[in-house]
């Protein structure tokens, strides 16, 4: 018996479940659940495969599009195991994913990247793509402690001077597909969406659509490098020498300001205050041009619309239900929608951060 046979608790073994039947019924509550056939024993199973000796402990971390666990091993450091969700990305999304992280961290830029293992950083198990990183330590930021976002300003230049290198060939590039008219379209056809609301979200969400394409038409031609792509506080954990970024899971081919703007938050004053601390970090090894501080306001939309249809799209998953419980009621989709109109009015005021250049 292997040692993580033996360390095993009751929780394993309990959510132990028969495998899903092999027909057009299963395979269609294997899209709808995913993950239903990853079970603990499951993750252990895949990890000893990997030849990373698990010893039985086990620890789901938070996250809804993937599935990720701390894995214990024994005579060693515990790693992170993550699983794809099918249909998402291609391997060759992925592998380009963990070469930008394996470039960043070459580069000593704090990074999470995957290991390498049997030449490879995506493998495979039964039905599941996996990868493993190793355990980076560290706290939740708090960028009000002094210097702390001027920190953050210049790691985040340093990855986009990385970035700026080559663009991804293979990962999506942030233009109109992504710029919410996709997400539009997914949340009207969208049960979740309230009968009510139907017709107001839609005239407002296409209101928001043309106003968000038109920003960046505006904008001209971008200078297009890679990114993090989900740039906020939930993907850094902050170490004793500045901010470490994880989960590159939805890097893209975009411009700066998508890594930028999730770190302002609070009253206009507020913002300004913010924004002047991350540019005179980012300034030690990059630059912003006026022009891109117009995009705030419609990168702010467009993720308005694109994680309401998120939400939606992956409402099926038993983990969506339980972290976004609220997505059900029509109280929520009310005041989304009010959101939207006061966006729309956003969108058409003067660039809030233009005096901190």
């Amino acid at each position: 018996m292997s040692a993580r046979k033996r360390g095993r608790g009751a929780a394993g073994e309990a959510a132990s479940q028969p495998a899903a039947p092999a027909s057009a019924a299963g395979a269609a509550a294997t899209a709808a659940r995913p993950f239903a056939a990853l079970t603990p024993d499951a993750v252990l199973d895949a990890t000893e495969a990997l030849g990373l000796a698990p010893d039985g402990r086990l620890f789901a971390l938070n996250s809804y599009e993937n599935r990720v666990y701390r894995v214990g091993r024994v005579d060693a450091e515990p790693v992170v195991v993550k699983f794809y969700r099918a249909g998402r990305w291609s391997d060759q999304q992925i592998l380009e994913e963990h070469a930008f992280a394996a470039e960043l961290a070459l580069d000593e830029i704090p990074v999470a990247a995957p290991l390498l293992l049997a030449g490879t950083t995506l493998h495979r198990h039964g039905e599941f793509r996996l990868a493993a990183f190793p355990l980076c330590a560290g706290s939740a930021p708090e960028l009000d402690q002094l210097g702390a976002r001027e920190l953050l300003g210049r790691t985040l230049a340093r990855i986009h001077a990385v970035g700026a290198r080559r663009r991804f060939q293979y990962r999506p590039t942030l233009e109109r597909a992504l710029l919410g008219a996709r997400a539009r379209a997914s949340l009207l056809r969208s049960e979740l969406m309230p009968e009510h609301m139907r017709a107001q979200y839609a005239t407002v969400s296409a209101t928001l659509v043309s106003g968000i394409e038109a920003a960046f038409a505006d904008f001209g031609a971008p200078a297009l490098i890679r990114l993090h792509g989900d740039c906020h506080l939930g993907n850094i954990l902050w170490q004793q020498r500045g901010p470490l970024l994880v989960d590159l899971d939805d890097c893209i081919n975009g411009p700066r300001m998508q890594d930028l703007w999730m770190f302002l938050s609070g009253n206009p004053d507020e913002q300004q205050g913010q924004w002047a601390e991350i540019v005179e970090g980012y300034r030690q090894f990059g630059s912003i041009e006026y022009r891109e501080l117009r995009l705030v306001e419609p990168l702010r939309a467009v993720r308005m619309l694109n994680h309401a249809a998120w939400v939606a799209e992956r409402w099926t998953d038993p983990a969506f239900p339980r972290a976004f419980p609220w997505a059900a009621e029509a109280r929520f989709w009310e005041g989304y929608v009010g959101d939207l109109m006061n966006q729309c009015q956003a969108l058409e005021e003067p660039p809030l951060l233009a005096g901190n250049l």
